[in-house]
């Protein structure tokens, strides 16, 4: 195997990789709004959840696309460790769909040969002015791309006849039983952790198989190897999420290293079962059966290899997740026990809960986790508010003092997360997203900016009341009612601000004019207070610098209410269904 040969064998594989990132990503924006109502279908029922999973994970074609974007779920509170489990099941069973893909239409059918005609269509799709179009173009250019790679792997592998002393290598190493089960095991491990990809894997076993590389119980042996891999990229994702995301990792971890150990514990009745199946079937020899050699590619014993190493793979997924759907409960448990909650819960509180579990792994579904993360920033910012009023009730210096300290770190918290959201959906945007994602993303932009000024409304209140302090003026009830009627309005913007961010979520915002009254009824409210202050001022019935104190802080909640108006409006433009 010269240099050149190492080099086409490698830019195929690129080609592969390549053409199924694509493919997932045509997949995901074609199917745009429709993809993300089918992730609302994840509930507490565990066989729904296996069959969300299930469902995804065959629609963007990566399990590890969906086990990032379920522990990201997790680490918002979207969904429960329990809801979670499930899912990841039905996304190990759903991966499994790539493995006959590639068996049917990549060696049986070989579709490499219509890859390159089919490309004209691609391109005519991707150029057209549509945006559904487009789409339908990327995912017919990464499916033509995903199956010429695969030519090229299998035309770029040498045969090992050819080669006596290589198969004589390969031999050796299949030779030792047990250990050289484990020796494969081990071997699809690590090029699943190397390549982050269990499709690609599965994809370089089968050729492997097919050219008579090793045999099938050593094929076996790898793809068992690959789903102990495959678990590696959720635990990454995790590795920056809260604890309930490590739990949802670990959980998927031990799912598959459970179902590895009893495969090998019943290893050759299990292979049999494999075989008899593939044989009644499909009508094929057996590729279970002692002395099975796979002759040629396109043969009998050729087929029966790659039916029956993806039936096992489906088999292997679908028995695992019988035997342990109904233990789902043991196995959350299981991983509280593992992985500990931290002593000091206060940090977890206000870090990001949906987008910080990890890299971006589908950006069209990642407008998601920045929507909710968005939802999470308003009701924080709310919380905010909250401390605003009671430190303008306090009286006593050293409680004022702490929620003084309250409201600057709700301020810097704001910064951070509208930091952090920001430079989320930079990432998101950086990817191939639709028209339509790209629209939402900039609403969200300005979301994020208009709740980063709450924040320091908030802030600025608390430096207001400081000087008030330190100029020894104190707010009589009168006062402090009024300022609180205002606030109480502003509260009420809040939490029509957060309905409507809910609604444009789930699409069913149509109009905004709750958001309209809310912001009315504060415009009034601070016109109404401040002209009978000043008239107050005019008869020098109040004291003029308590007085400018009063009417900073008015004027500081009815900005706020500009705020958040902005907000509705915004989601108005970009949500909105007409």
């Amino acid at each position: 195997m010269d240099i050149f040969q190492i080099f086409t064998l490698l830019g195929a594989l690129g080609m592969f990789l390549y053409g199924m990132n694509l493919m997932s990503s045509g997949l995901q924006k074609a199917s745009g709004d429709k993809l993300r109502s089918f992730l609302s279908a994840m509930t507490s029922n565990p066989f729904k959840g296996v069959l969300t999973g299930l469902g995804i994970t065959s629609i963007v074609q990566s399990s590890s696309a969906t086990t990032v974007m379920v522990v990201s779920f997790v680490n918002a509170g979207l969904l429960s460790l329990g809801q979670a489990i499930g899912v990841i099941m039905g996304a190990n069973i759903g991966t499994t769909v790539t493995a006959w893909l590639v068996s049917w239409l990549g060696f049986k059918a070989d579709i490499s040969i219509l890859a390159v005609p089919l490309m004209v269509f691609g391109f005519l799709f991707s150029n057209s002015k549509k945006n559904q179009r487009q789409n339908i173009g990327e995912l017919i250019v990464g499916f033509c791309l995903l199956f010429l790679g695969l030519s090229f792997m299998k035309e770029s592998v040498p045969d090992l006849n050819s080669t006596p002393e290589v198969l004589e290598f390969v031999k050796t190493w299949s030779s030792y039983g047990f250990s050289s089960i484990l020796i494969f095991l081990a071997f699809g491990t690590v090029l699943t952790l190397v390549l982050q990809s269990s499709s690609a894997t599965m994809a370089i076993t089968l050729i492997m198989l097919s050219m008579g590389w090793i045999p099938f119980n050593m094929a076996c042996a790898m793809v068992l190897g690959e789903n102990i891999g495959t678990t590696i990229t959720a635990n990454i994702a995790a590795a920056v999420g809260n604890t309930q995301a490590k739990r949802a990792a670990m959980s998927h971890t031990i799912f598959n290293v459970f179902g590895v150990i009893w495969a090998l514990i019943l290893f050759k009745p299990f292979l049999a079962l494999v075989g008899k199946i593939t044989e009644v079937i499909f009508g094929l020899p057996n590729p279970a059966e002692e002395g099975f050699t796979v002759s040629s590619p396109n043969s009998d014993s050729g087929v029966a290899a790659l039916y029956g190493l993806s039936m096992l793979h489906t088999l292997f997924n679908a028995i695992n997740t019988f035997i342990l759907v109904w233990f789902i409960k043991y196995i959350e448990k299981l991983v509280v026990l593992i992985i500990k909650a931290p002593k000091n819960k206060e940090n977890e509180v206000f870090r990001l809960k949906y987008i910080s579990a990890g890299p971006v792994a589908t950006p069209e579904l990642a407008t998601e986790q920045a929507f909710n993360e968005i939802i999470h920033f308003a009701q924080i910012s709310k919380k905010g508010l909250g401390y605003a009023k009671a430190a303008i009730e306090e009286k006593n210096h050293d409680k004022f003092e702490e929620l003084r300290n309250k409201l600057v770190k709700y301020e810097e918290i704001s910064d951070r997360i509208e930091y952090e959201i920001a430079a989320f959906l930079n990432a998101v945007s950086a990817g191939d997203i639709s028209e339509e994602s790209s629209k939402r993303i900039k609403a969200m932009y300005k979301i994020i900016g208009e709740l980063e000024s709450l924040g320091d409304s908030g802030e600025a209140i608390s430096r207001i009341l400081s000087r008030r302090n330190i100029h020894k003026k104190t707010f009589d009830e009168d006062t402090i009612n009024k300022i609180n009627n205002i606030i109480v309005a502003v509260d009420n913007a809040y939490d029509v601000m957060i309905d409507n961010l809910i609604a444009a979520h789930k699409g069913t915002l149509t109009e905004i004019s709750n958001a309209y009254n809310a912001e009315d009824r504060i415009n009034n409210l601070r016109s109404n207070l401040r002209d009978a202050e000043i008239e107050d001022i005019e008869h020098n019935v109040k004291n003029y610098q308590t007085s400018v104190y009063y009417i900073d802080i008015i004027n500081q909640l009815e900005q706020m209410g500009d705020f958040i108006i902005n907000i509705s409006q915004y989601l108005e433009i970009a949500f909105a269904q007409r």
